[in-house]
C-alpha cells in the first residue's frame, strides 16, 4: 500500500467504521498511520485517560479532525486516577476547533464552569449528558446560550438541574430538532410545557422519569391543582416520540402531544398511567407515516374494567390508517396469566393487525392471550421476518413449529418462555431456515438442542429479573408485586 496515494488511502480510511481496525491499519507503516491521524473524525476515551487534560490534549493535537468525542467513566474508581474537570473541557474547546458532537457520561467532575467553555465550540451541534452529578440549570443555561448551532441536546440522570430558564431560552431559539429527558427528577412534564415555540421544529422528543409512579394510585408529585397549564403548542414536525412512567391524571400534562402530532413515524409509550383509547384512535387516524409502535401496559381501572388501556378498537384503527407500519411492540406486565381479560387486546385482533399491515418485526412480553392458534396465524404474515417472543408461556412446540411456513421469517428470539421444549428447536433445526436465533431464559430448551437451528445461534440458560424482562427500572418491585394478587 507504501505506493498508494494520500487521496485513495483517505478514502480507504473513510470506509474503516471499527475503531478496532482502524487502530490495527495506523500500525501498518508510518504513512498509514499518518493518514489515519487526518482522517479520524472520532474517538471514545474514559478511564484510560491519565493524566485527563494531557492526555486529551495529545489526543486533539494527534488527531485534528476529530467532530465527535465521546468521554465515559462508567465503572470508574479512585484507583484509576482523576476525572477529566473543567479544566479538561477548556483544553478540549481550545484544541478541538471542529466538534459538533460531544457526550460525557459518568463525568462527575465536570461542572457548570467546564459546560461555560463549550461556548468555544462555534459547530457544537450535538451534546449528551449522562449522569453529570455537578451540573446544574446554570450550566444548561450557559450551554444554552453559548451553543448557537445546537440541535440536539440529551440530559440523563442529571440531579441537580431543577429551574428551567435553560429551556425556555431553547425554545425561544428554536433550533433544536433532538431533546431527550430522562430521570431529571427536578424536571417534570409541566416544565417542558415551557419549550414553548420550540416545540414547532423539534422532531424527536423523550421525556422519562425515575420514580415508582406504577404504584396503584400513585399521583404525580410535580401536580399542581392551581398551576395554569397552557396546551396551545404547535408540534407538527414531531416525528419520534417516546414518554415513559407518566402519569397523565387528572391533568393531561405530555400526553397532549398525542392530540397534536401529525407527522410521527415512531411511537413509544411505557406505563404511561391516564391513556385514552378515544386518544389514541385519533393518533392513528392523523398519524398516517407510523412506521414504528412500541407499547408497554400494565392493567387499570378502565371505565368499569380492570384491564390496560387499549383494546381491539386501537389495532383497528391501526390496520386501517397506519398502512407503513413495520415493527410493533406490545409488552404487558402484571397482567395475570389466569385473567386473560386484563390484556385489553384479543389474540385474533393482534393477528390481524400484523396479517393487514407490512409489519416485518413483532415483540410480544407477557402476551397471556396468545396461544399456538396465534402462532399458526402469524404463519401466513407476508412480510413477517423477525418475531421476539417474552414470557409468552401459552405458546408450545406446536407454535414454534407454524413459524417454519412464514414466506419471509428469519429471526426468533424466545426470553423466558417455558412451554417451548427441545423438540421445538428440532423442527426449526430440521427446515434449516433461520438465519438467527437467541434464546435466554428457557429451561426447558437446552445449548445441545439450539445448535445448527440458525446461522447465528445466542444461547443463555440464566433468567432475567421480571424487571430486565418488562423494560423496567431496577425499582424496588417488591413494592409493586405487593399490589398485584397473581
Amino acid at each position: 500500500m507504501e505506493g498508494l496515494s494520500e487521496p485513495l488511502l483517505a478514502e480507504i480510511m473513510k470506509r474503516l467504521t471499527r475503531t478496532s481496525d482502524l487502530n490495527s491499519i495506523s500500525l501498518v507503516s508510518k504513512q498509514l498511520c499518518a493518514v489515519e491521524a487526518e482522517e479520524r473524525g472520532s474517538i471514545r476515551v474514559g478511564c484510560g485517560l491519565h493524566p485527563a487534560a494531557e492526555a486529551l490534549s495529545s489526543l486533539c493535537s494527534r488527531f485534528p479532525s476529530l467532530w465527535k468525542v465521546e468521554i465515559n467513566y462508567s465503572g470508574w474508581t479512585s484507583n484509576q486516577g482523576k476525572q477529566l474537570d473543567n479544566q479538561g473541557l477548556l483544553v478540549l474547546s481550545s484544541h478541538c476547533p471542529s466538534l459538533m458532537d460531544l457526550t460525557l457520561s459518568f463525568c462527575s467532575y465536570i461542572g457548570d464552569s467546564g459546560l461555560g467553555y463549550l461556548a468555544y465550540c462555534k459547530k457544537l451541534t450535538a451534546l449528551r449528558l449522562n449522569f453529570a452529578p455537578a451540573v446544574s440549570s446554570s450550566g444548561l443555561l450557559s450551554v444554552a446560550v453559548g451553543c448557537k448551532s445546537l440541535s440536539t441536546f440529551h440530559i440523563v440522570n442529571c440531579m441537580k438541574v431543577g429551574s428551567v430558564e435553560w429551556l425556555e431560552y431553547l425554545g425561544r431559539s428554536g433550533s433544536l430538532e433532538e431533546l431527550v429527558v430522562k430521570d431529571c427528577n427536578g424536571i417534570s412534564q409541566y416544565d417542558l410545557l415551557k419549550f414553548g415555540p420550540g416545540w414547532i421544529k423539534l422532531q424527536k422528543f423523550e421525556f422519562e422519569i425515575n420514580d415508582n409512579y406504577l404504584q396503584i394510585g400513585a399521583r404525580d408529585p410535580s401536580y399542581d391543582a392551581h398551576y395554569s397549564c397552557k396546551y396551545d403548542i404547535c408540534c407538527e414536525n414531531l416525528k419520534d416520540l417516546r414518554l415513559a412512567h407518566i402519569i397523565t391524571e387528572p391533568e393531561i400534562g405530555l400526553r397532549f402531544l398525542l392530540g397534536k402530532c401529525k407527522a410521527l413515524e415512531k411511537l413509544c409509550l411505557d406505563y404511561v398511567i391516564g391513556l385514552r383509547e378515544v386518544e389514541m384512535i385519533a393518533l392513528f387516524r392523523s398519524c398516517s407515516n407510523l412506521r414504528s409502535i412500541s407499547f408497554r401496559f400494565m392493567p387499570a381501572n378502565c371505565d368499569f374494567d380492570f384491564r390496560t388501556p387499549l383494546t381491539d378498537d386501537s389495532l383497528k384503527a391501526l390496520a386501517l390508517y397506519c398502512p407503513m407500519l413495520q415493527f410493533v411492540e406490545f409488552t404487558f406486565a402484571f397482567c395475570a396469566d389466569a385473567y386473560p381479560s386484563e390484556i385489553g387486546f384479543t389474540e385474533k385482533g393482534i393477528v390481524t393487525l400484523i396479517q393487514s399491515c407490512p409489519i416485518r418485526a413483532v415483540m410480544l412480553n407477557g402476551a397471556s392471550i396468545f396461544h399456538d392458534d396465534g402462532m399458526k396465524g402469524l404463519s401466513s404474515a407476508q412480510f413477517l421476518e423477525r418475531l421476539e417472543l417474552v414470557d409468552c408461556n401459552r405458546i408450545t412446540d406446536a407454535g414454534i413449529n407454524f413459524l417454519v411456513r412464514a414466506p419471509s421469517f428469519s429471526s426468533l428470539t424466545l426470553r423466558h418462555c417455558n412451554k417451548v421444549t427441545d423438540n421445538g428447536m428440532a423442527e426449526l433445526v430440521r427446515s434449516r431456515k433461520l438465519e438467527s436465533l437467541t434464546v435466554v431464559g428457557c429451561r426447558r430448551i437446552s445449548l445441545k438442542a439450539v445448535q445448527g437451528a440458525a446461522a447465528s445461534v445466542n444461547y443463555c440458560a440464566k433468567p432475567e429479573s421480571f424487571a430486565s424482562l418488562k423494560g423496567m427500572k431496577e425499582m424496588e418491585m417488591s413494592t409493586l408485586f405487593e399490589q398485584f394478587i397473581f
